[in-house]
């Protein structure tokens, strides 16, 4: 069966870095499209940034842009989250997500949009 496995998350100081990493088994990694979200303490999951199945188109949340970036690595099946210039209102839990697509340019930023979820791994950033 499908298994996302996420890896990385820490407690950093704020204007530190992080990288997440998403391991996918039990698929073809390159027929899916991914995508990390977030859902800090008492609010609702909320989209951080995806990335299409094959041609590296991208997508990321106004909240985020300029300081994230998410690439995927097809020999390892593993797509990332890079994580720059952290801000405490970067706290949260951190899901990457996957969705099998036949469309190889396009991204997927709602929830509903996609088919498994991992676990996901705490970033907890100080001020």
């Amino acid at each position: 069966q499908v298994q996302l496995t996420e890896a990385g998350g820490g407690l950093v100081q704020a204007g530190g870095s992080l990288r997440l990493s998403c391991a996918a088994s039990g698929l073809t990694f390159n027929l899916y499209a991914m995508g990390w979200f977030r859902q800090a303490s008492g609010k609702e999951r909320e989209f951080v940034a995806a990335i299409s199945r094959s041609d590296g188109s991208t997508d990321y949340a106004d909240s985020v842009k300029g300081r994230f970036t998410i690439p995927r690595s097809t020999p390892k099946n593993t797509v990332y989250l890079q994580m720059v210039s952290l801000k405490p209102e970067d706290t949260a839990v951190y899901l990457c997500a996957a969705r099998s697509t036949a469309n190889t340019g396009r991204t997927y930023l709602t929830e509903d949009e996609y088919d498994h979820w991992g676990q996901g791994t705490q970033v907890t950033v100080s001020s």
